[in-house]
């Protein structure tokens, strides 16, 4: 197999157009059709010289992975199966519109959600991609190739890595997406269009932090350290004490956002004790909650909070201060939802 362009920097472009001996401005031509223009051929980089694509065809392929199934739910999520180079596993993507007037049903927001590995190693015990171990990690051109692939690549607004996979965990090719997207000579996207979900993988974490603007979204579901672990493993290696501290010395306080993502769980963790405690270890910080409707999950003895019990924990948290939404629960009725990925043909 030919190694692809597509999923490559800038700074990759320019050690490849080196190594073939040409001028330095060619690697910014080779980027602009890859991502601005979206060519799918070497042959159609117009403004590149005949011996130029002949040199580059004979050593690499554009890339591209387009997508096997598509679902649609009746909320108008959609899901995407995309094959991987791993044989016989696939990851789901998932996309999320918003509608401006219900006449027309124009969409406002069109919202990629991201798979980043295939399967993953955290281990979470309420997600159904945990469940299904980890298989490997996605390339950049697998990354973008969901981005550019989908039916409403044209139409997309925002995107984030909340599908399949932690992204801290695959971090060398997760951040080469971020450079693709945001840089001027890739996407041009503005960084508040993109977040990043995370349980909390350090010091990746600050790696993100400090080399991209994008918004944060933590996965923290109980305030409560043994909890915690029960619930996410990881707990046990990067504990949710020095990552709070990490995000308390980077300034949320502009346009860039930290939120904490909350699944409710039936008697775990939706007590006013729960509350109280979010509310002494947020305090200060500049953030907002999440709180998410559990989607029960075969042989798993957890259950969804009752829509009072939620409504409640949300006013107690928002009448302390910290903005807290619930956040609509989307494309259940095609496995689509919060923890529910786990990237099956049917």
């Amino acid at each position: 197999m030919k190694p692809k362009l597509l999923g490559m920097s800038l700074l990759q472009l320019e050690e490849l157009v080196a190594d073939l001996s040409l001028p330095k401005y060619v690697a910014r031509q080779i980027a602009d059709w890859l991502y601005a223009k979206g060519t799918r051929e070497i042959s159609g980089m117009t403004n590149l010289s005949i011996a130029v694509r002949k040199a580059l065809e004979e050593r690499y392929q554009i890339g591209h992975t387009l997508y096997t199934e598509k679902y649609i739910s009746s909320d108008g999520t959609k899901k995407y199966i995309f094959p991987t180079s791993i044989a016989g596993r696939y990851i789901e993507t998932v996309m999320i519109p918003e509608y401006e007037g219900n006449a027309d049903m124009e969409m406002g927001r069109a919202t990629i959600c991201l798979s980043s590995q295939v399967g993953c190693r955290m281990n979470c015990s309420f997600c159904m991609t945990g469940r299904m171990g980890y298989h490997g990690q996605l390339t950049a051109a697998e990354m973008i190739s969901q981005f550019m692939n989908i039916d409403e690549a044209k139409e997309l607004t925002n995107a984030v890595f909340m599908g399949m996979g932690e992204p801290l965990d695959n971090w060398d090719e997760v951040s080469k997406v971020l450079q693709i997207l945001t840089s001027e000579w890739g996407f041009g996207w503005s960084p508040k269009r993109i977040t990043l979900s995370t349980i909390g993988v350090l010091p990746k974490l600050k790696s993100f932090l400090d080399d991209f603007k994008c918004h944060l979204a933590v996965s923290l579901h109980t305030p409560f350290d043994e909890e915690r672990a029960a619930l996410m493993p990881v707990q046990k290696a990067f504990k949710l004490e020095e990552v709070l501290a990490l995000i308390r010395s980077y300034d949320f306080t502009g346009q860039r956002r930290v939120s904490f993502e909350y699944i409710m769980f039936s008697g775990v963790n939706d007590t006013k004790r729960h509350a109280d405690a979010l509310i002494r270890m947020l305090s200060g910080l500049e953030c907002r909650i999440n709180l998410i409707r559990f989607h029960s999950i075969p042989d798993s003895p957890l259950q969804p909070t009752p829509r009072t019990r939620i409504d409640d924990f949300k006013a107690r948290l928002n009448n302390a201060g910290i903005i807290t939404t619930l956040r609509a629960s989307r494309g259940e009725d095609i496995m689509a939802a919060c923890g529910l990925l786990a990237g099956q043909k049917r």
